[in-house]
């Protein structure tokens, strides 16, 4: 009885911060590259699992990543969170599963991942963090092929649609921030 408006809610918060209003999008790697704070190439070292009781919303739901690697736009090192709405905490058995949010395999410690993220001042109920951008569709598993570093595509429709080098895709974000830099 309460899915449905929960789904939508979790909906339109999830996708509020990046767009100003609710939209769907269909992201390219360029589209990706020119609306987000950052990429990382990390390991996920911590992942936290956090609730936020609203008067008017209820509860809400909140995981928390804590990455550590190699920012894809200037190669430096660096460790950073980025958050999602949505979160499972198994030791509790307490939380709220988010259609929009990435799958439980795509999120476990010790996974390497690339990640795309931009702050958010108010993903929901006040929260302020580095929202994983587009939700689900902002985190892609890597994967090592002899001495290459391999992002697993998710199809047509997301910014890295089909596996590929990991410095294939430095380079097609750096290739995409330039030309809209030119463009402003």
């Amino acid at each position: 009885m309460h899915k449905k408006p929960l789904f939508l809610a979790a909906f339109v918060a999830a996708f509020w911060c990046q767009l100003g209003t609710a939209q769907i999008l269909r992201l390219d790697l360029p589209g990706m590259a020119t609306r987000v704070d950052n990429a990382i190439h990390a390991e996920i070292i911590d992942r936290k699992i956090f609730r936020v009781d609203d008067a008017t919303d209820g509860a809400q739901w909140f995981t928390t990543l804590t990455l550590r690697g190699e920012s894809l736009l200037d190669g430096t090192q660096m460790t950073t969170k980025v958050t999602f709405m949505g979160g499972w905490d198994p030791e509790t058995g307490t939380g709220i599963y988010n259609s929009e949010a990435p799958t439980a395999d795509d999120v476990r410690i010790g996974n390497r991942v690339v990640a795309f993220y931009k702050w958010c001042d108010n993903l929901a109920v006040g929260v302020a963090c580095n929202s994983l951008y587009t939700a689900h569709g902002g985190i892609y598993r890597t994967a090592q092929s002899g001495n290459d570093t391999i992002v697993l595509g998710r199809g047509e429709g997301y910014a890295v649609s089909g596996n590929m080098r990991i410095s294939d895709l430095r380079t097609g974000i750096a290739q995409a921030r330039q030309i809209a830099q030119k463009k402003d």
